[in-house]
């Protein structure tokens, strides 16, 4: 190594630990008072009533045409199903089509072509769990022959993020004051608020066969939505 390169590294080195040796000052001095820290954290639950699902159509055919042409007809079938069972147009989305040749190889040889394949996928958000059943059903009557997911929501998230947010910031502060009673001393107010943003858990589930006795089927109105929330606070003593 070159002394000018090692130089540069060594300053850049020197600079580095002076910056982070100033920011853990000025940390101290704001802190130069009486304070407890504290975490808030919340979970809330809350019954699945609506679902977004994932359904793909894998075709393959001697050629492009034809592929394209089977793989365009199930989904054009199975949106107008959708349709007629009453799902919005605005909660059915259409992916474009992927097509790609396929061939065969044997060592030492040239690739031979044997044909192409066509996928297309659909995603749905079903607002009626109890239709859920009966639209994956009609899925495979249609040729949509895999179901890539099941992800179970709740229409009440964005009221369950805002509750979460709050039990978050209680907790924080029940926290505080319970350890500063321990301590003999009193909360005099929050000084300094770091948040994190709400986290939402649905639950995802897969079917790796397209049929599904009555018990399965009813576990998906079983389903659960979690949303998690966490905020941190340093709060003043007095």
């Amino acid at each position: 190594m070159n002394k000018i390169l090692l130089n540069s590294l060594i300053s850049s080195t020197l600079f580095a630990l002076t910056a982070t040796s100033n920011i853990a000052t000025i940390q101290a001095a704001e802190l130069n008072f009486a304070h407890i820290e504290t975490v808030g954290t919340s979970t809330i639950e809350a019954k699945a009533d609506m679902a977004i699902i994932s359904v793909e159509v894998s075709i393959e055919a001697a050629n492009a045409k034809s592929a394209k042409d089977e793989a365009d007809e199930a989904v054009s079938q199975f949106r107008q199903r959708l349709l007629e069972a009453g799902i919005d147009k605005q909660h059915i989305q259409t992916a474009n089509l992927q097509l790609n040749p396929q061939y065969r190889y044997v060592q030492n040889e040239p690739k031979i072509l044997t044909g192409y394949s066509a996928n297309r996928q659909i995603t749905v958000t079903v607002m009626d769990l109890s239709m859920l059943n009966e639209l994956l059903d009609s899925a495979l009557v249609d040729g949509l022959n895999q179901v890539n997911s099941i992800e179970l929501k709740s229409s009440k998230e964005a009221d369950m993020m805002a509750q979460a947010r709050q039990a978050a910031i209680k907790d924080a502060k029940q926290k505080a004051e319970s350890l500063a009673k321990g301590f003999g001393e009193q909360v005099a107010g929050v000084w300094q608020v770091r948040y994190f943003p709400t986290q939402s858990h649905q639950p995802e589930m897969y079917r790796a066969s397209m049929k599904m006795n009555a018990d399965v089927a009813q576990t998906y109105q079983q389903g659960q939505v979690t949303v998690s929330d966490r905020v941190e606070a340093i709060f003043r003593l007095k």
